[in-house]
């Protein structure tokens, strides 16, 4: 697997993105247990320094200035972000589940624990993406928000972008409810078969097939998928099912 180790972080990068990113895991920060040890969630119970600290070390670790930064308050929606510059410390955090932007000085930052990170990479126009894919917001198409963001305010043609789908909880572990799986028999229809699996009676949802679906359906021309459950993989990735709500998040950041 596509790993890579700086100074005690180790973080999974995508063969085929070929640009500045690393999706986090969980080893090399500052914070003790239930957050052990790079934590990046602010809201999660941690210390607020540890997490700063933990941020700056991610962003060291690839050589990109923490004040570079760009994030939002993700709230499960199909809501893109356009950053031309990078949020100004103590500047208040927008909502939204995707951030794009065409500018290096911008680095874009999200947090995960099981939501699938999506991250995408125009190289004709120069401009990359990150959006957040949990149940609800995949259901709400935030994967085809993000493609569609791109074509029309950076002139992207879908053919063109490279989107990775990384570490999340795997279908395996997922076990939805009625009133998740009626919502998703309702987007997908006759389809719904494709993304939903039964598990030893139990109904599961795929959400790495069914962002790859939606990324296929908005045109993207290439797509990578990491594979790895973030549930059976606690040793290196915060699972917010796995571990009962106690844990943190793990982050991940792309530039130009």
């Amino acid at each position: 697997m596509p790993f890579a180790v700086h100074n005690g972080l180790r973080y999974f990068q995508f063969d085929s993105l070929q640009t500045r990113h690393a999706i986090f895991t969980r080893h090399g920060g500052a914070s003790p247990s239930p957050w052990a040890s790079l934590n990046v969630g602010g809201t999660v119970g941690d210390d607020l320094d540890r997490v700063r600290k933990n941020r700056h070390l991610s962003f060291r670790a690839l050589n990109r200035p923490p004040e570079s930064i760009f994030d939002v308050w993700q709230v499960h929606s199909a809501d893109v972000v356009c950053a031309r510059a990078p949020r100004p410390e103590g500047e208040s955090v927008r909502q939204a589940d995707v951030i794009l932007t065409d500018k290096p000085e911008v680095s874009l930052f999200m947090r995960f624990a099981d939501c699938a990170p999506i991250l995408a990479h125009d190289p004709r126009r120069g401009v990359v993406g990150v959006a957040h894919a949990g149940w609800m917001g995949t259901l709400r198409d935030v994967a085809g928000s993000m493609v569609k963001a791109m074509k029309t305010n950076y002139n992207s043609n879908p053919a063109d972008i490279v989107a990775c789908i990384g570490p999340s909880i795997g279908p395996d572990h997922y076990e939805i409810g009625a009133d998740v799986i009626l919502q998703v028999m309702q987007k997908f229809g006759d389809d719904s078969e494709k993304v939903l699996r039964s598990v030893n009676g139990k109904i599961h949802f795929d959400l790495w097939k069914t962002n790859q679906t939606l990324l296929e359906q908005a045109g993207v021309g290439k797509i990578e998928i990491a594979g790895i459950c973030t549930a059976c993989h606690t040793d290196d990735w915060f699972s917010h099912r796995a571990e009962k709500g106690r844990t943190g998040r793990f982050g991940a950041l792309i530039s130009l």
